[in-house]
């Protein structure tokens, strides 16, 4: 433990640096994790790093899954819920089937089962390197939407795949009856199990007197306590927190405070950063064993990492031609519902774009990574070493040759250029702010008339409070002022709350303008 404890602090260190190095160099970091992960494999001596593969899925993906629920928007999933379910469904059981396919005819000791498997583990994109890629190119908001969308619910999909692979192989045999049955129990249960402990969830914390720093720490166990309940249930723990946390994300004005959702915010964000770290420096600690696996079973490098592209190669066109089947669909059956474009060489390339997206990552290392070691019978799992094996790869590879020229296919092909917006942002801002200030006079008018008219301080207030007053001293801000700022602040989410209802309206601006109120209401505290 003494030694592996700096160990541990040397790799979280690492992660840090690499951030800082990926992001002046304006590259997504998760590609440099991954390329640190296969660097550190190379380093003799270092300790073994070793996790139970039933605890890899009970400690990485809920509070993965539950930080990603809360930063998308539920507004633009609704929007687009057709082609974000298509893909997350749909296009993950066919990526699966056809790395299932491949790998029986080409990867000598596969089974069906082994392939669908494999394909379980490797379908789903990753959300966290998408959205580390995509953030230096501009996409617009319908795209960053279905990506973002697709990228929650496919983990639920995928690992379901996984799951009734697991039990085919470990059986030998698969019963499509119990397996329907076992499915619509394990997406309806889950997704309710999640909705029911969320609800209670919101109820404690309205009901608890609860401080900043004990709020944020109930929100790091609940997203555990979700995955718990609904795996001893036998459901999908990954629905139950997808829609546990969107259900809580939607109600965060509702049983948060500001300060507690200023300091959360910035919480989850360093502690899924650090997760997302570990777990590719972990498969870079584990190759070594993994390599000497290989070999032991008599499988030479260079032919597993040609499994590898061959796995890599069925990802991507299985995907295109998703996209591209997608679109066709759209075209037969809601034609009305296509995004526009300016001409036909556009709405073309869009699916190959969409498709040129599917970088893999995290959750496909963590379910690599939850293959037993041996089955029931204490025999040696069939093929884990290589299924490990070709997951680094197809991860190396999509990372490396997907995420470094997809920013210069958009570039390059021009695809963005000169597409309008629905509501530039900026225009957006600005009637916002304009009726946020419309409104603030009309509350004000309403309810402190008699405290407006000669009231030197309330005067000042009025016509500072957009620019956030600065004044060096607060003689002017006295109690029942306070008290009328913060009715104010809350009058002022209550409007965007209903400003978000339209479907115009971007909703990453409006938790923009709800994150400065905060703000301003905690700079109030301390006056």
């Amino acid at each position: 433990m003494h030694t592996l404890l700096p160990f541990l602090l040397a790799m979280i260190a690492a992660i840090v640096l690499l951030n800082m190095w990926a992001n002046k160099l304006k590259i997504a970091y998760p590609i440099l994790l991954v390329v640190a992960g296969l660097l550190v494999s190379f380093i003799p001596g270092l300790p073994q790093v070793r996790i139970n593969p039933d605890l890899i899925f009970f400690i990485f993906l809920p509070p993965l899954l539950f930080e990603a629920s809360w930063t998308i928007s539920f507004k633009e999933m609704k929007k687009w819920w057709r082609i974000i379910g298509s893909f997350a469904f749909l296009v993950v059981f066919f990526t699966a089937l056809s790395v299932a396919v491949v790998a029986t005819q080409f990867i000598p000791g596969f089974t069906i089962a082994l392939g669908f498997l494999l394909g379980g583990i490797i379908s789903p994109p990753d959300a966290v390197s998408t959205g580390a890629i995509t953030k230096f190119v501009k996409i617009p908001k319908a795209t960053s939407a279905i990506l973002e969308g697709e990228s929650l619910l496919n983990d639920a999909s995928s690992l379901i795949i996984f799951r009734f692979a697991l039990i085919a192989v470990g059986t030998g045999q698969f019963i499509w009856q119990q397996a329907a049955l076992s499915f619509v129990w394990m997406v309806l249960g889950g997704a309710g199990i999640g909705l029911l402990l969320a609800w209670i969830f919101v109820q404690a914390h309205k009901r608890l007197p609860l401080e900043a720093q004990s709020a944020i720490a109930l929100t790091l166990i609940e997203p555990y306590f979700m995955y718990w309940v609904a795996e001893q249930l036998h459901c999908s723990g990954v629905l139950a927190v997808v829609s546990g946390g969107l259900f809580m994300s939607t109600r965060r004005l509702v049983f948060l405070n500001s300060a507690s959702r200023i300091q959360s915010f910035s919480v989850w964000e360093s502690f899924v950063f650090i997760l997302n770290g570990i777990v590719f420096l972990i498969i870079g600690l584990e190759l070594p064993e993994i390599v000497e696996g290989l070999r032991a079973k008599g499988i030479p490098l260079g032919t597993a990492i040609g499994y590898g592209v061959l796995a890599t190669g069925v990802l991507i066109a299985a995907r295109i031609i998703s996209s591209y089947a997608a679109l066709l669909a759209t075209f037969i059956f809601r034609p009305g519902v296509i995004p526009r474009a300016r001409s036909n060489r556009r709405r073309w390339l869009m699916p190959l774009l969409l498709g040129w997206t599917g970088m893999r990552g995290v959750v496909s290392l963590a379910a690599a990574l939850a293959i037993p070691i041996t089955l029931e019978n204490g025999v040696d799992f069939p093929q884990r070493n290589l299924i490990l094996f070709i997951t680094f790869v197809v991860i190396l590879l999509t990372l490396l040759v997907q995420g470094l020229t997809l920013p210069y296919l958009i570039a390059r092909s021009k695809l963005f250029e000169g597409i309008i917006e629905e509501e530039s942002e900026e225009l957006t801002r600005q009637k916002m702010k304009q009726g946020l200030k419309q409104h603030v006079y009309q509350f004000l008018k309403n309810n402190y008339e008699s405290e407006l008219t000669g009231y030197a301080g309330m005067e000042k207030f009025i016509k500072q409070w957009e620019e956030r007053a600065k004044a060096t001293d607060d003689s002017w801000m006295t109690e029942k002022t306070k008290l009328i700022f913060v009715e104010v602040l809350e009058s002022q989410r209550q409007y965007l709350t209903e400003l978000n209802k339209d479907p115009k309206i971007d909703e990453d601006i409006i938790r923009q303008q709800l994150y400065q109120i905060d703000l301003e209401e905690e700079r109030l505290k301390i006056i």
